[in-house]
């Protein structure tokens, strides 16, 4: 969508994740260029409507806006939330979904990082299409990728995922992840899949100069993310936190999601997974951490304190027999927390949008039916996500002034029909179909099919990309 160009939603009902909750039954939202610049109740007001500027605008924009093309959206059936925002993601995954079934976390990963070791630029590539289609697919407008695996010649894998981005047009918040703590050295990881401290290091400053974008309107920005307690040495978390600061981009890792890491945290450290991350200046505004299922009351409160964000992945956290992360306590101690599809190989589903019922699910089976509402597992799949990655400011509600990620939902046919509550449909029902996904202003998916791209050409590209990988 080019600046002169205009949409208008109207009669949708409007979940817009501001402040205060406002919702409205039946309402508007404008979208000039990437910007939402009107959201309320009822119709759309005449000036939006005429293609005019909005009322106060100078007189310079009114005369450029003045020759705004205008698409009017009916939303009358439809549910339009914010864009979803998935804080955690192994994309290159997808292609191993289907393997260890019946695993644990660390049984799980030794059976896979053998085939994980000999992906390429070229099979993620594939992966990481796929991935993000599906994601896109079920709402996600910006996603979060976490990708450590890095064999020797495998070509520019982190190079591939910012290319699937573009391709569907989506927003990417990439990291460059690591490994260099091998079996022989007492992590979990074999030793032909970990780097040396110093090849990861440099490799993270070069990703961060190379694709970072600092830009409030950015499209991809990268994080530094040693992949664990168990796969990664002290020093490089430790030079990994100091190398993020100074290139004032954040950080991201796994911990405590099982009790096996708790307990090889105390066996080799002498201490929890949150008290070895402390130490080496892994809690922190700018640090958000994957799963913490087993945070006890001092760790919430370190998180709380020092405001650390979470990403809470409750079907791979199922899946791998993990637990049920703290989330209403977490959310009442005030911690950042976002929703996260987790690996394609744990989660084979890779839909954000069903990960908001599996959340409000999964964590009223440990706090009670009142224990976390509908409105809550949206919240952590939109604002909750926004904070998380910082990026609360422009995007994770529709207000006016952020940027134009939306998401509108069908909600009038057989599946969600009569339903009292539309965003009950959402959280609590069966994913509603996706009607339209706007991303930065710009069509991502109508109608339910993707936009930029051949859902049967990324299946094809898949399928022949995980041939190859597990051929090899």
């Amino acid at each position: 969508m080019s600046s002169d160009q205009r949409i208008v939603i109207e009669n949708a009902y409007i979940a817009t994740i501001d402040i205060a909750g406002t919702e409205y039954d039946s309402g508007h939202v404008v979208v000039d260029g990437r910007e939402i610049v009107a959201v309320g109740a009822g119709r759309s007001p005449e000036w939006a409507r005429a293609g005019q500027a909005p009322p106060g605008v100078a007189a310079v924009a009114a005369t450029a806006s003045s020759t705004r093309s205008v698409t009017r959206i009916d939303g009358a059936g439809h549910l339009l939330t914010p864009g979803l925002i998935n804080t955690h993601h192994h994309l290159y995954q997808w292609l191993t979904r289907g393997i260890a079934q019946d695993s644990i976390l660390f049984d799980w990963l030794t059976t896979l990082y053998p085939t994980w070791s000999k992906i390429t630029a070229g099979t993620v590539h594939a992966g990481a299409l796929g991935g993000m289609a599906v994601g896109a697919l079920s709402g996600c407008s910006t996603m979060g990728d976490h990708h450590y695996v890095f064999p020797r010649g495998a070509g520019d894998i982190l190079g591939g995922i910012v290319e699937a981005a573009g391709t569907l047009g989506v927003r990417l918040h990439g990291t460059r992840g690591s490994m260099d703590l091998g079996a022989s050295q007492g992590g979990l990881p074999p030793d032909f899949a970990v780097e040396t401290t110093a090849d990861a290091l440099q490799a993270s400053a070069d990703a961060v100069a190379r694709f970072h974008d600092p830009s409030r309107e950015a499209m991809v920005k990268i994080a530094i993310a040693p992949c664990s307690p168990f796969s990664v040495t002290s020093d490089l978390l430790r030079e990994a936190a100091v190398l993020a600061r100074s290139l004032d981009v954040r950080l991201h890792t796994h911990g405590s999601e099982t009790v096996e890491e708790d307990a090889y945290c105390l066996e080799r450290f002498g201490r929890t997974p949150t008290e070895y991350l402390d130490e080496l200046g892994w809690l922190g505004d700018d640090v958000w951490m994957a799963h913490c299922v087993h945070l006890d009351e001092n760790a919430i409160a370190r998180f709380a304190a020092t405001g650390t964000g979470v990403a809470h992945c409750p079907s791979s956290n199922a899946r791998l027999a993990a637990g049920i992360a703290p989330i209403p306590q977490l959310l009442a101690a005030g911690v950042p927390v976002g929703l996260g599809v987790d690996g394609s190989a744990s989660n084979e589903s890779g839909q954000l949008g069903t990960e908001i019922r599996m959340s409000v699910l999964v964590n009223r089976l440990r706090a009670g039916a009142d224990g976390m509402s509908g409105r809550s597992g949206l919240y952590l799949a939109t604002m909750g996500g926004a904070r998380v990655l910082g990026r609360d400011r422009e995007l994770g509600s529709i207000e006016v002034g952020k940027l134009a990620d939306l998401a509108l939902w069908k909600v009038d046919g057989v599946e969600h029909a009569g339903i009292v509550d539309p965003v009950a449909a959402l959280t609590l029902g069966a994913q509603p179909p996706l009607a339209l996904l706007l991303v930065d202003g710009r069509e991502v998916v109508r109608d339910g099919a993707l936009v930029r791209a051949s859902e049967a050409d990324v299946a094809r590209r898949v399928t022949t990309a995980v041939g190859e990988l597990l051929g090899r």
